[in-house]
């Protein structure tokens, strides 16, 4: 597996922070950030955050399905590493879940990387502006240059990469 980051926020110097939440965009997005840092010679961080809008009656123990989110991210962070076909002992890429807001904890991970990256699911104009989009609101205000990788990417068509 990769080298486990825990849940440890702090961004790391350079290098590239993909979002990664098991959908097919994420998953697309953790490919195309794999290839693009092993050519520049760099680090991947594959980053999941959580958020639960509403506190859970027993504290901050709340859960996914039975299990704890840091748990159950972990095993989603994993699912994302086999299906992008990361090797076990590839020590270029790390993981990191983290609670807070996704849009939030990307910027903050974004402050010292040289590129973000995040997939899009492809909801649309209309739906994007209503449901709002982490990608729209990461690649208005990131410090780096920010990739998002549309669905023509996990379809197989020639992927449109915004920068």
């Amino acid at each position: 597996m990769a080298a486990p980051n825990g849940a440890d926020p702090r961004p790391q110097a350079g290098g590239v922070v993909v979002g990664v939440d098991g959908s097919p965009g994420s998953l697309a997005a953790l490919r195309w950030a794999v290839r693009e840092a092993s050519e520049r010679g760099q680090t991947v961080q594959a980053v999941i955050a959580w958020h639960f809008p509403v506190p859970s009656p027993v504290g901050n123990v709340a859960t996914v399905d039975e299990r704890h989110p840091v748990i159950a991210a972990e095993e989603i962070l994993a699912s994302a590493l086999v299906e992008a076909g990361v090797a076990d002992d590839n020590a270029m890429v790390t993981t990191t879940p983290v609670e807070g807001h996704p849009a939030e904890v990307l910027m903050q991970l974004a402050e010292r990387a040289d590129l973000l990256v995040v997939g899009s699911r492809g909801h649309g104009r209309i739906f994007g502006a209503l449901l709002g989009s982490i990608s729209q609101y990461v690649a208005s205000r990131a410090a780096c240059p920010v990739v998002v990788i549309t669905p023509d990417a996990v379809a197989g068509r020639r992927s449109r990469a915004r920068r």
